[in-house]
């Protein structure tokens, strides 16, 4: 009697070992079905987008990548492979920014260059830097990064911090080092 309560003791173990065993597997099934895959509602290949307004074209993006996340909580369109854009001003005189990435945050209309990012004016002026923030509404360029700022031939200029009206004709930085100079700020 003794023995065959303890093969039914081993019996029923091995039954509730297997059976939790089988189960971990499900388990993890089931909390696979709770997480949702963060997606965009929107992905395109080969952009090229025309803003116009009143009849006259403000600004072309060129971008190989776009994925538009307006489903998320705080709405945003991101460009992974970057952007080329040609700014237009009233006398439709071009303006060229490039960057290997950027995000276009719809709530606020700030867009935020990472990466290689240059910008030339009109004029010939040039920045670069890694990162930079442009401020749709205000027409307004920013940034606590490091920057090159070229206004013409041997005008080399170096910053931590910039900030300039959209043309580049009112610009200001935390400080500025010529060519030549120490760069190490």
């Amino acid at each position: 009697m003794f023995f065959s309560k303890k093969i039914t003791l081993h019996l029923v173990i091995a039954f509730a070992m297997a059976t939790l065993f089988s189960c971990e597997s499900n388990f993890k099934d089931v909390q696979k079905i709770n997480v949702s895959n963060f997606a965009p509602m929107g992905e395109a290949d080969t952009v090229n987008l025309k803003y116009t307004d009143s009849g006259r074209v403000k600004a072309i993006l060129i971008a190989s990548k776009m994925l538009d996340f307006g489903n998320a909580s705080f709405p945003y369109t991101e460009f992974p492979k970057g952007v080329d854009v040609t700014l237009f001003d009233k006398q439709q005189k071009e303006s060229y920014i490039s960057s290997d990435y950027a995000i276009s945050y719809k709530g606020t209309n700030v867009i935020d260059l990472q990466g290689n990012v240059k910008i030339t004016s009109n004029d010939g002026k040039l920045l670069e830097t890694t990162q930079l923030y442009y401020d749709q509404k205000r027409e307004w360029f920013f940034t606590e990064k490091k920057c090159k700022l070229t206004l013409g031939p041997g005008n080399i200029f170096y910053t931590k911090g910039f900030d300039a009206s959209r043309d580049f004709n009112d610009i200001s930085g935390q400080a500025f080092f010529g060519e030549g100079q120490t760069k190490d700020f």
